[in-house]
């Protein structure tokens, strides 16, 4: 139990490493020059982390696909990590540029720090556990999804907002640029304030607003334009078709209830029937609405015959004993009997 405990707290953790991750990759790669500082310390930090957590799944039992048994034989879980994640994990996990800075007393460039991006490999933890959320019942499955949508909106805002001002840093004329064209000595600027004017720029450019103060300047910005806008063709589509999907689902039994109502009220008025009729019926509708969600007899049905006996038993045979008709009755044939009774 606490061993389940301690490592459900390790994956808590690991994922607000991911979160972290996921911000700082495309900010430094846009941002930032590598340097002996407080987040290469952070960093290394993190990735310790990540590193230690390599080691520990050579250790952690897995669900065969095929038996659906739990296998925890270290010889089968090392051979099974291998041909799987391991490559990936330690790409995403290895400081590439923290070794060329130690050892080359230089940052490496353009290219270490993209390789260093390698580590928004992690992003499939928040993915497996938005699919882990999705099935617990203890979490509202509307917010979930939501949380996650939201997720990965901000997400794609951020890497097209840094991954934009990347290219107005490393163009030979900042002037010709989609932020230098508005703030000519912008390099001068904090970095806070170039990340918003980022940031701004994505958001205006996803919603579809276009103030056009904030625009291409040159060949390279209009083809990079031209890519992001398709994308949040294809991410507004996804957005739009899972709200109104979990829309959709979240009021088609209100309206499903309200038609029905309509319907009995409707009958009843047309036939003239009394008003005890009425309340009756209404009661019986309402009372339907309630237990719908419960799915008591779908649950039922899906578990082995001797289970649901047992809850039969359990449920209606004490009532069953006390109905004067059943006196002397023989126990096996009241067991037999209420087996075959629906719980409602």
């Amino acid at each position: 139990m606490f061993l389940c405990l301690y490592i459900r707290a390790w994956e808590m953790l690991l994922v607000i490493l991911v979160v972290y991750s996921a911000w700082i990759c495309p900010f430094e790669f846009a941002f930032l020059s590598y340097k002996l500082d407080a987040l290469f310390i952070v960093d290394l930090v993190v990735n310790g982390f990540f590193a230690v957590d390599i080691v520990l799944t050579f250790f952690v039992a897995y669900v065969d696909n095929r038996t659906y048994l739990l296998t925890d034989d270290h010889k089968k879980i090392a051979v099974r990590y291998l041909s799987s994640w391991f490559i990936f994990d330690v790409c995403s996990t290895a400081p590439l540029q923290s070794f060329s800075l130690v050892f080359t007393k230089h940052n490496g460039g353009l290219g270490f720090k993209a390789l260093n991006m390698l580590r928004l490999w992690r992003l499939r933890r928040v993915s497996a556990l938005f699919a882990r959320l999705e099935k617990d019942i203890r979490f509202d499955y509307f917010w979930t999804r939501c949380t996650k949508l939201i997720s990965v909106t901000l997400f794609a805002v951020h890497c097209a907002g840094c991954f934009y001002y990347l290219i107005a840093d490393k163009y030979p004329n900042p002037r010709k640029t989609w932020i230098g064209a508005e703030y000519p000595n912008f390099k001068q600027q904090s970095v806070w304030k170039r990340y918003i004017a980022s940031m701004y720029w994505s958001i205006v450019t996803l919603t579809t607003t276009g103030y056009g103060d904030l625009h291409a300047q040159n060949t390279i910005e209009m083809l990079f334009d031209i890519v992001y806008m398709l994308f949040n063709l294809g991410l507004t589509s996804y957005l739009i078709g899972n709200m109104t999907n979990l829309v959709v689902h979240w009021t088609s039994r209100t309206r499903t209830f309200r038609d029905t109502v309509r319907a009995c009220t409707e009958f009843a008025a047309r036939n003239q029937l009394p008003p005890r009729i009425q309340d009756q019926m209404l009661s019986h509708i309402c009372l339907k609405f309630k237990t719908e969600g419960m799915k008591q007899q779908e649950t039922l049905n899906e578990l082995p015959r001797a289970i649901r006996s047992n809850i039969a038993q359990y449920l209606f045979l004490p009532t069953v004993q006390k109905v004067l008709l059943f006196n002397g009755v023989s126990h096996n044939f009241l067991f037999q009997m209420v087996a075959h009774f629906l719980a409602f």
